[in-house]
């Protein structure tokens, strides 16, 4: 059974990062909402705004490019914000004493329902319906000559292709590569460390063979870039929802009903493709939320 014990910084590492980001409570009929440095977090914290402010009185303050997810958990836990969108795979960051297997999808959402609630009083509704992690990924023709489609597929070819990476991804224990390699019993010919924004165009442009990227980048689509299925369930789950402090809920009771008109709406290709609106086709999170919810007749 493959446990997973921790995925990048503990919490203790970033307490201290949180302090100035956000100040304050709010005042007032007033709620914030967190967005990470990520695209589709900024997005879904625009559709909340429209949301919340089309169908109650209570405003809504919007506090982007926040700089990671435990940043925003110790803000919240602070009341210095309300709601933010996180990962399931957070669980595994040390926040909270776990035993998981990590190829059980629902358990970990439990985990952290569960989990959240009783650390730190937070509501973590269901999921909106897509998740964003890791994906190996190659260009489509690369997929087509060798028929990839699962990262098992790569074992006839691994030990001739490079593989462009993010750097810390190499050195981590539990998830990173040597732990990816004993887990797949896959070792790439080569390997070339980089910032993880330079990996979609090195793999287009044949610098190297092949990319771990994440699954709801854009880029993907731009490049047409093909991502192979993780079918012995290395990676963590990491499925968006909807997080909300459950003091906020007790004070408007109303905000329940509507965090929960975005739960399953949005499937992978859908939240690609919105992020694809912004980050390729430059148009702002709020136009693309608003566009969104129009279409799905949540907003007039």
């Amino acid at each position: 059974m493959n446990k997973f014990k921790k995925r990048g910084p503990g919490m203790a590492a970033v307490l201290f990062l949180a302090a100035g980001l956000v100040s304050g409570c709010g005042i007032g009929n007033e709620i914030k909402i967190g967005a990470q440095t990520y695209t589709e977090t900024k997005i879904l914290a625009a559709m909340y705004q429209l949301l919340i402010e089309d169908q109650t009185d209570i405003r809504v303050r919007t506090m982007p490019d926040l700089t990671s997810t435990p940043v925003i958990i110790r803000a919240m836990s602070r009341g210095e914000l309300d709601m933010a969108t996180m990962y399931t795979g957070e669980i595994f960051n040390n926040y909270f004493p776990v035993e998981q297997d990590i190829s059980d999808k629902e358990g970990v959402l439990q985990t952290a329902q569960e989990g959240f609630l009783e650390y730190f009083n937070f509501r973590w509704f269901d999921p909106y319906g897509f998740e964003n992690t890791y994906a190996f990924t190659v260009r489509q023709a690369v997929a087509d000559e060798h028929q990839l489609k699962t990262i098992s597929d790569l074992e006839p070819v691994a030990s001739e292709m490079r593989l462009g990476v993010d750097t810390s991804w190499l050195e981590r224990g539990d998830d990173g590569y040597r732990a990816f390699t004993e887990h797949y019993g896959i070792s790439f010919g080569q390997t070339f460390p980089m910032e993880i924004g330079l990996v979609y165009e090195a793999v287009a442009n044949n610098e190297v063979d092949i990319v771990l990227a994440y699954s709801t980048d854009p880029r993907l689509v731009e490049f047409n870039l093909a991502t192979l299925a993780d079918d012995r369930q290395f990676f963590p789950p990491y499925d968006a929802s909807p997080v909300v402090r459950q003091e906020i809920l007790e004070e408007y009771p109303e905000l329940e009903g509507i965090v929960e008109l975005l739960v399953g709406q949005l499937d992978e290709e859908t939240m690609t493709a919105l992020n694809y609106e912004v980050d390729i086709n430059q148009r702002s999170e709020r136009a693309v939320a608003r566009e969104f919810l129009r279409e799905r007749g949540l907003l007039d």
